[in-house]
């Protein structure tokens, strides 16, 4: 399975509700939280990022979503601040159907949730599901530009458009 594949799943996981008119995010530095549950097994793993980001850049991401090829994704506004997200993806021979749900509980904090089954199964993975908390935490640091991230171990992850 390429990149291509894991792209697009990560791409449904971040903009999960930026789409169906979901309220727009404070701009600035984030940071993101999560845990990722791999099955058969239950293999747990966490996962830590600070994210910089603007409205053109999730302006962006929602874009991405939506012209994955080989992927048909759905948007739902399910009110008070609460968004669902469905898609189906063919990618090299592997079927991917993924749902999630994002809470919004202000434009400085979101929860979002997602599972995603895969048919056949890819590497032994037949689903796995990813839990997601996001907090503003202020301004960008002078040199990060929207898009880029901040790993736990001080280094930087670039954004290529």
């Amino acid at each position: 399975m390429n990149r291509t594949l894991m792209g697009a799943l990560a791409l449904l996981v971040i903009s999960l509700a930026q789409a169906a008119s979901a309220p727009a995010l404070k701009e600035g530095l984030w940071e993101v939280r999560g845990q990722i549950i791999e099955n058969p097994g239950a293999k747990q793993t966490q996962f830590a990022y600070r994210l910089c980001r603007n409205h053109a850049y999730d302006k962006a991401m929602d874009d991405r979503v939506r012209t994955v090829k080989g992927c048909s994704t759905s948007f739902d506004n399910l009110g008070h601040g609460r968004f669902a997200a469905a898609s189906r993806c063919t990618l090299d021979n592997v079927v991917i159907d993924s749902k999630g749900t994002t809470v919004y509980e202000s434009d400085t904090a979101m929860h979002s949730d997602s599972r995603s089954t895969y048919s056949p199964a890819y590497r032994g993975r037949t689903d796995e599901t990813i839990v997601e908390d996001q907090r503003y935490l202020g301004p960008c640091p002078t040199g990060v530009q929207p898009g880029d991230r901040l790993m736990p171990d001080g280094s930087l992850q670039r954004y290529v458009h």
